[in-house]
């Protein structure tokens, strides 16, 4: 909760009531990319099958403490795959905080590999950092991007946006797309 609390924060709350409860459905499939603590994980816990996936094995093991249940399935990639995860699989791809720190050459790599594994018509979104913003600029650990970047990326790789929230956040934008 170090970067705030949905529960707490009205904000954060938006964007739980707004682009994450909407979508949990116990007959879905989903995935969180960079869990880190859980603090979205919680709300995720309703799919029928949630993965979550993160490079860094220590975060992955800490999550397993607090969220070891039979339709969570932890997963350590090596940068932006999707090792394990079926083809076309995902109703529901989320990733919140992670984006915000990836170089645009790996944001086009997952974007690559989130095409491979969401299912035709799954939602997928991405908190990203959005350097058009002040507070974003003020931060030497977010990476150069803007909606304008995001959605050249997006669009390239095939996707179709259905919403952008580039208000809610101070600091990064969110956008929502299928294909």
């Amino acid at each position: 909760m170090e970067w705030g609390d949905p529960e707490a924060n009205q904000r954060l709350g938006f964007i739980r009531d707004h682009f994450v409860l909407p979508y949990v459905n116990s007959e879905h499939v989903a995935l969180e990319i960079g869990p880190g603590g859980g603090r979205w994980t919680r709300y995720l816990l309703g799919f029928g099958q949630l993965y979550v996936v993160d490079y860094h094995a220590e975060l992955l093991r800490e999550l397993k403490r607090n969220f070891n249940q039979a339709n969570v399935r932890f997963i350590k990639n090596s940068g932006a795959d999707f090792p394990g995860v079926s083809d076309g699989s995902i109703d529901f791809l989320f990733s919140f905080d992670c984006f915000v720190h990836l170089d645009m050459h790996l944001i086009e790599t997952y974007l690559k590999n989130i095409g491979r594994i969401l299912r035709p018509g799954g939602n997928a979104l991405i908190h990203y950092s959005d350097k058009s913003k002040v507070k974003a600029q003020m931060n030497p650990d977010f990476s150069e991007n803007t909606p304008e970047r995001m959605r050249r990326m997006i669009l390239q790789s095939g996707f179709l946006i259905l919403e952008e929230d580039v208000i809610t956040t101070q600091h990064s934008s969110i956008v929502r797309f299928t294909h």
